[in-house]
């Protein structure tokens, strides 16, 4: 059985991840708030992320690197969905008359901090590329 340090990403690995997850969040037009909810960050590590200094010696638990990856894989599908870059970063801003959304924006549910938020928001972004479940 592999130790549980084993498992973990490295500490740049975990940076890397979060500063392209605060730079994402920035170009779907997120608050500092909606980000630092979404990734279950503080506000100084948000702001760390943001600058890009001083985040190789942020430890993100389990959580917040589920979150990052939830951010990265929506931008991925969203990607494969739009080659219009308004559309590509704009969607998320877009209000959404989907069941789940009720007419707001993918941003708005995911800035509750709800982790099932995040994952409910990918998954509904997901099938549009026609993914499988």
């Amino acid at each position: 059985m592999l130790a549980a340090s084993a498992l973990a990403p490295d500490k740049t690995t975990a940076a890397t991840g979060l500063r392209t997850a605060v730079a994402i969040l920035d170009k779907w037009g997120a608050t500092g708030e909606q980000g630092e909810a979404i990734l279950r960050v503080s506000h100084s590590t948000y702001a760390r992320a943001k600058r890009k200094d001083g985040v190789a010696s942020i430890n993100l638990d389990r959580d917040q690197l589920t979150r990052v990856s939830f951010v990265l894989n929506i931008h991925a599908a969203l990607r494969t969905i739009f080659d219009n870059p308004d559309n590509l970063y704009g969607f998320m801003r877009m209000p959404n008359d989907n069941a789940f959304f009720l007419g707001r924006a993918p941003l708005e549910v995911m800035g509750s901090g709800d982790i099932v938020a995040l994952y409910e928001t990918f998954r509904r972004i997901d099938v549009l590329r026609g993914s499988q479940w």
